[in-house]
């Protein structure tokens, strides 16, 4: 996906004023001014190129929440940082697909031997900008996937030998971790580091059938969506009922799916759309126009979902609302959507279990 240069921005003073803050708050209010200005555009152009803008909003702010961290540190008499690291980011930061309201996803990569010294300095470095980055309006990640975590923060070495770790076991868990780390990208720091962690990654991929159909395992479980007669399920119960979720009901099985075949072939890419063309590239798939359009479809109905603004800053549920599900064409725009969807599915079913007969 386009970078913010590349992406036609509208005002340039927007995203210099975030480069050049020098605290969490003046980050966070010019997020939000920043934020404004998207929202405006939201709908009036594509939304790939809507959410590249969005994206390079946040790459921006988390290269000066790190410029922040620095200088926070060296205040505090830490000195400055005692080895290169990388930050990065995961989820659908690391896919650049992350909404206005996304939260944090994100980790570290040390350089050299681990030592005292340094695992002081990044565990407060990492516990820092993780509450750098929530004063700019990232709400922590439920699941901790985050550079204050010693799970996400590692010198090379020992990412290497966690990776290797989570590849042996075959677990759900494990596994987990190791989809979640697939769709990791360089945003700030030693961009080398990045480059050697993301070759370890899938390095073991190769000719490592058992790894790809445990990750298959992982990716076919999603919550059902359509009913024997192909109509759109919705929340029966709570805070949405009559809605429709969006995320985890089409815009999730759409990037596991992409994000397996894109495995399977040593595709190095994160963003969703970028995985799409290089799979289209290899000339094998005849659906993968089906769901290029489908994945389009899904972040412009998650971008358009309900919104609260807090403090200045949006919150959303990711469900389509009741209301919102009356409209006829976007009930037949989600309808087909969720016919391929579950084709892929049962597709995928069908492939997990061929190869566990296979390795049976």
């Amino acid at each position: 996906m386009a970078s913010m240069e590349s992406a036609g921005w509208v005002n340039e003073n927007y995203y210099t004023s975030i480069a050049t803050a020098g605290s969490p708050h003046e980050l966070k209010i010019r997020r939000i001014a920043c934020q404004n200005v998207l929202l405006q555009q939201l709908n009036m152009i594509p939304i790939g190129e809507w959410l590249s803008r969005v994206n390079a909003m946040h790459d921006l702010i988390a290269k000066a929440a790190v410029q922040i961290c620095e200088a926070q540190m060296r205040e505090a008499g830490y000195g400055p940082p005692p080895c290169a690291y990388s930050f990065i980011v995961f989820g659908s930061a690391g896919r650049q697909e992350a909404t206005l309201w996304s939260d944090q996803d994100n980790g570290l990569i040390v350089d050299g031997e681990p030592d005292g010294a340094k695992n002081r300095y990044f565990e407060v470095f990492g516990t820092l900008l993780s509450d750098v980055l929530e004063e700019a309006g990232y709400e922590k990640c439920e699941g901790k996937v985050m550079c204050s975590e010693p799970m996400w923060r590692k010198t090379l070495q020992e990412w290497k030998e966690q990776l290797e770790g989570w590849r042996s076991q075959l677990e759900w868990e494990p596994v987990r971790y190791l989809i979640i780390a697939s769709d990791m990208r360089h945003v700030a720091g030693n961009a080398e580091l990045s480059a050697q962690w993301l070759k370890a990654y899938h390095e073991g991929f190769i000719d490592n059938e058992k790894l790809s159909t445990a990750v298959l395992r992982n990716t076919v479980r999603h919550k059902a969506t359509l009913n024997l007669l192909g109509q759109v399920l919705t929340e029966r119960f709570g805070d949405y009922a009559g809605g429709f979720d969006i995320k985890y009901g089409m815009y999730i099985p759409l990037v596991n799916s992409v994000r397996h075949l894109s495995l399977s072939h040593g595709i190095q890419e994160s963003a969703t759309l970028n995985r799409l063309t290089e799979l289209e590239q290899l000339g094998q798939y005849d659906y993968l126009v089906d769901i290029r359009t489908a994945f389009l479809t899904a972040l412009r109905m998650r971008s358009n979902t309900p919104y609260i603004t807090q403090n200045g800053l949006l919150l959303s549920s990711d469900y389509i609302s009741e209301q919102d599900l009356k409209n006829k064409q976007l009930m037949s725009e989600l309808r087909g959507s969720l016919l391929l969807v579950r084709r892929i599915h049962r597709a995928l079913q069908r492939q997990l279990r061929a190869a566990e007969r296979r390795q049976s």
